[in-house]
Protein backbone atom coordinates (compact mmCIF):
# COMPACT_ATOMS: atom_id res chain seq x y z
CA UNK A 1 0.00 0.00 0.00
CA UNK A 2 1.19 3.24 -0.77
CA UNK A 3 0.30 6.42 1.31
CA UNK A 4 0.17 9.60 -1.21
CA UNK A 5 0.62 13.10 -0.27
CA UNK A 6 -3.06 13.83 -2.22
CA UNK A 7 -4.56 11.18 0.04
CA UNK A 8 -3.28 12.22 3.63
CA UNK A 9 -4.52 15.75 2.63
CA UNK A 10 -7.84 14.19 1.15
CA UNK A 11 -8.47 12.34 4.49
CA UNK A 12 -7.63 15.94 6.78
CA UNK A 13 -10.03 17.25 4.49
CA UNK A 14 -12.75 15.00 5.24
CA UNK A 15 -11.71 15.56 9.13
CA UNK A 16 -11.85 19.38 9.29
CA UNK A 17 -15.33 19.21 7.22
CA UNK A 18 -16.56 16.99 10.12
CA UNK A 19 -15.52 19.03 12.76
CA UNK A 20 -16.99 22.23 10.92
CA UNK A 21 -20.66 20.56 10.37
CA UNK A 22 -21.11 18.29 13.41
CA UNK A 23 -19.42 21.20 15.71
CA UNK A 24 -21.84 23.95 14.49
CA UNK A 25 -24.71 21.22 14.80
CA UNK A 26 -23.50 21.17 18.85
CA UNK A 27 -23.10 24.62 19.31
CA UNK A 28 -26.62 24.78 17.98
CA UNK A 29 -28.02 22.51 20.43
CA UNK A 30 -26.41 23.95 23.30
CA UNK A 31 -28.31 27.46 22.62
CA UNK A 32 -30.92 26.17 23.82
CA UNK A 33 -30.04 25.44 27.42
CA UNK A 34 -28.16 29.26 26.94
CA UNK A 35 -31.50 31.36 26.94
CA UNK A 36 -33.23 28.89 29.15
CA UNK A 37 -34.28 31.32 31.95
CA UNK A 38 -35.85 28.54 34.21
CA UNK A 39 -32.05 26.89 34.92
CA UNK A 40 -29.54 28.68 37.35
CA UNK A 41 -27.43 31.25 35.56
CA UNK A 42 -24.24 28.78 36.74
CA UNK A 43 -26.46 26.12 34.71
CA UNK A 44 -26.36 27.84 31.78
CA UNK A 45 -22.87 29.71 31.97
CA UNK A 46 -21.81 26.29 32.17
CA UNK A 47 -23.83 25.35 28.59
CA UNK A 48 -22.37 28.46 26.94
CA UNK A 49 -18.82 27.40 28.39
CA UNK A 50 -19.80 23.67 26.40
CA UNK A 51 -20.89 25.99 23.22
CA UNK A 52 -17.81 27.51 23.41
CA UNK A 53 -15.66 24.28 23.65
CA UNK A 54 -17.50 22.56 21.11
CA UNK A 55 -16.50 25.75 18.15
CA UNK A 56 -13.23 26.21 18.69
CA UNK A 57 -12.97 22.72 16.82
CA UNK A 58 -15.54 23.37 14.55
CA UNK A 59 -13.39 26.83 13.98
CA UNK A 60 -10.34 24.76 13.77
CA UNK A 61 -11.87 22.97 10.90
CA UNK A 62 -13.31 25.98 9.31
CA UNK A 63 -9.75 27.51 9.15
CA UNK A 64 -7.87 24.08 7.97
CA UNK A 65 -10.11 23.44 4.91
CA UNK A 66 -8.91 26.52 2.82
CA UNK A 67 -5.21 25.63 2.85
CA UNK A 68 -6.03 22.06 2.40
CA UNK A 69 -7.81 22.83 -0.39
CA UNK A 70 -5.53 25.35 -1.63
CA UNK A 71 -2.66 22.74 -1.47
CA UNK A 72 -4.79 19.92 -3.32
CA UNK A 73 -5.69 22.05 -6.35
CA UNK A 74 -2.00 22.17 -7.21
CA UNK A 75 -2.10 18.26 -8.04
CA UNK A 76 -5.49 18.69 -9.59
CA UNK A 77 -4.03 21.72 -12.02
CA UNK A 78 -7.05 23.89 -10.69
CA UNK A 79 -4.77 25.92 -9.32
CA UNK A 80 -1.43 26.89 -10.06
CA UNK A 81 -0.05 28.82 -7.39
CA UNK A 82 2.18 26.45 -6.12
CA UNK A 83 5.67 25.90 -4.39
CA UNK A 84 5.79 29.32 -2.15
CA UNK A 85 2.28 30.09 -2.15
CA UNK A 86 0.98 26.75 -0.54
CA UNK A 87 3.82 27.23 1.54
CA UNK A 88 2.52 30.89 2.36
CA UNK A 89 -0.76 29.85 2.77
CA UNK A 90 0.19 27.17 5.57
CA UNK A 91 1.95 29.25 7.56
CA UNK A 92 -0.86 32.04 7.69
CA UNK A 93 -3.40 29.99 8.69
CA UNK A 94 -1.15 28.19 10.96
CA UNK A 95 -1.03 31.50 12.77
CA UNK A 96 -4.76 32.53 12.00
CA UNK A 97 -5.46 29.08 14.36
CA UNK A 98 -3.43 29.82 17.00
CA UNK A 99 -4.97 33.36 17.22
CA UNK A 100 -8.44 31.24 17.23
CA UNK A 101 -7.15 28.78 20.17
CA UNK A 102 -5.39 32.20 22.05
CA UNK A 103 -9.10 33.84 21.71
CA UNK A 104 -10.78 30.88 23.03
CA UNK A 105 -8.45 30.16 25.97
CA UNK A 106 -8.71 33.81 27.32
CA UNK A 107 -12.91 34.21 26.25
CA UNK A 108 -13.97 35.19 29.29
CA UNK A 109 -11.70 37.96 29.62
CA UNK A 110 -10.97 41.32 27.69
CA UNK A 111 -7.99 40.00 26.12
CA UNK A 112 -9.99 37.64 24.47
CA UNK A 113 -12.20 39.73 23.34
CA UNK A 114 -9.69 41.83 21.81
CA UNK A 115 -8.20 38.80 19.97
CA UNK A 116 -11.78 37.62 19.03
CA UNK A 117 -11.97 41.36 16.99
CA UNK A 118 -8.60 41.00 15.76
CA UNK A 119 -10.14 37.46 14.30
CA UNK A 120 -13.14 39.11 12.76
CA UNK A 121 -10.70 42.00 11.38
CA UNK A 122 -8.79 39.07 9.65
CA UNK A 123 -11.91 37.91 8.05
CA UNK A 124 -12.85 41.19 7.15
CA UNK A 125 -9.72 41.22 4.66
CA UNK A 126 -9.85 37.47 3.75
CA UNK A 127 -13.58 37.26 2.40
CA UNK A 128 -13.39 40.14 0.00
CA UNK A 129 -9.86 38.46 -1.08
CA UNK A 130 -11.06 35.04 -2.25
CA UNK A 131 -14.56 36.10 -3.31
CA UNK A 132 -12.78 38.32 -5.78
CA UNK A 133 -10.66 35.79 -6.75
CA UNK A 134 -13.04 33.32 -7.35
CA UNK A 135 -15.44 35.08 -9.34
CA UNK A 136 -12.36 36.81 -11.42
CA UNK A 137 -11.28 33.16 -12.00
CA UNK A 138 -15.08 32.15 -13.28
CA UNK A 139 -14.79 35.19 -15.46
CA UNK A 140 -11.28 33.54 -16.86
CA UNK A 141 -8.93 36.27 -15.69
CA UNK A 142 -7.52 34.02 -12.92
CA UNK A 143 -5.74 32.65 -10.72
CA UNK A 144 -7.72 29.92 -10.26
CA UNK A 145 -8.37 27.61 -13.49
CA UNK A 146 -11.80 27.76 -15.08
CA UNK A 147 -11.35 25.65 -17.80
CA UNK A 148 -13.83 22.48 -18.90
CA UNK A 149 -14.11 20.57 -15.82
CA UNK A 150 -12.37 23.16 -13.61
CA UNK A 151 -14.91 25.34 -12.67
CA UNK A 152 -16.06 23.29 -9.36
CA UNK A 153 -12.62 24.46 -7.92
CA UNK A 154 -13.80 28.60 -8.23
CA UNK A 155 -17.41 27.48 -7.55
CA UNK A 156 -16.38 25.99 -4.41
CA UNK A 157 -14.21 28.80 -3.38
CA UNK A 158 -17.01 31.07 -3.93
CA UNK A 159 -19.53 29.41 -1.67
CA UNK A 160 -17.06 28.93 0.98
CA UNK A 161 -16.53 32.74 0.94
CA UNK A 162 -20.55 33.19 1.76
CA UNK A 163 -20.06 30.44 4.58
CA UNK A 164 -17.27 32.49 6.27
CA UNK A 165 -19.72 35.64 6.06
CA UNK A 166 -22.17 33.87 7.75
CA UNK A 167 -19.56 32.03 10.27
CA UNK A 168 -18.34 35.93 10.93
CA UNK A 169 -22.20 36.67 11.91
CA UNK A 170 -22.18 33.66 14.17
CA UNK A 171 -18.61 34.50 15.45
CA UNK A 172 -20.24 38.20 16.57
CA UNK A 173 -23.25 36.38 18.29
CA UNK A 174 -20.96 34.38 20.46
CA UNK A 175 -18.61 37.13 21.20
CA UNK A 176 -22.32 39.09 22.64
CA UNK A 177 -23.08 36.16 24.85
CA UNK A 178 -19.90 36.95 26.69
CA UNK A 179 -20.54 40.03 26.93
CA UNK A 180 -24.77 39.59 27.79
CA UNK A 181 -23.42 36.72 30.38
CA UNK A 182 -20.77 39.63 32.20
CA UNK A 183 -23.97 42.10 32.47
CA UNK A 184 -26.40 39.01 33.46
CA UNK A 185 -23.65 37.94 36.65
CA UNK A 186 -24.13 41.63 38.00
CA UNK A 187 -27.67 41.99 37.36
CA UNK A 188 -29.52 38.53 37.53
CA UNK A 189 -32.85 39.88 37.01
CA UNK A 190 -31.91 42.71 33.54
CA UNK A 191 -34.64 41.66 31.42
CA UNK A 192 -33.06 43.59 28.82
CA UNK A 193 -29.71 41.70 28.38
CA UNK A 194 -31.72 38.67 28.65
CA UNK A 195 -34.35 39.24 25.26
CA UNK A 196 -31.25 40.77 23.66
CA UNK A 197 -29.62 37.25 24.24
CA UNK A 198 -32.52 35.24 22.80
CA UNK A 199 -33.16 37.57 19.99
CA UNK A 200 -29.36 37.10 19.11
CA UNK A 201 -29.89 33.35 19.30
CA UNK A 202 -32.85 33.38 17.16
CA UNK A 203 -30.75 35.27 14.66
CA UNK A 204 -28.05 32.37 14.32
CA UNK A 205 -30.33 29.34 14.88
CA UNK A 206 -31.84 31.19 11.57
CA UNK A 207 -28.23 31.24 10.28
CA UNK A 208 -27.43 27.80 10.73
CA UNK A 209 -30.31 26.37 8.69
CA UNK A 210 -28.72 27.91 5.45
CA UNK A 211 -25.15 27.40 6.84
CA UNK A 212 -26.11 23.46 7.20
CA UNK A 213 -27.34 23.63 3.46
CA UNK A 214 -24.14 25.71 2.02
CA UNK A 215 -21.57 23.45 4.07
CA UNK A 216 -23.08 20.73 2.22
CA UNK A 217 -22.92 22.09 -1.13
CA UNK A 218 -19.09 22.86 -0.44
CA UNK A 219 -18.47 18.97 0.45
CA UNK A 220 -20.79 17.91 -2.76
CA UNK A 221 -18.30 20.16 -5.33
CA UNK A 222 -15.22 18.90 -3.64
CA UNK A 223 -16.27 15.39 -3.52
CA UNK A 224 -18.54 15.49 -7.19
CA UNK A 225 -16.47 17.98 -9.05
CA UNK A 226 -19.44 18.33 -11.64
CA UNK A 227 -18.47 21.10 -13.54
Amino acid sequence: MIITELAVLKWLHILAMVYWLGGEWGVFQTSYYVINRKLPMDERKRHMNTAYKIDILARTGILLLFPLGFHMGTFWGVQPLGGAWVAACWIFFALWIGLAWAAFFKRETDTGILLTRIDEWIRFLFIPLILVAAIASLLGYGPFGAGPMQKWFPLKVLLFSFMLMIGLKLRFIMREWTMLFRVLAREPDNSAAEETLERSIRVGRGLAYVYWVGIASVGFLGAVKPF
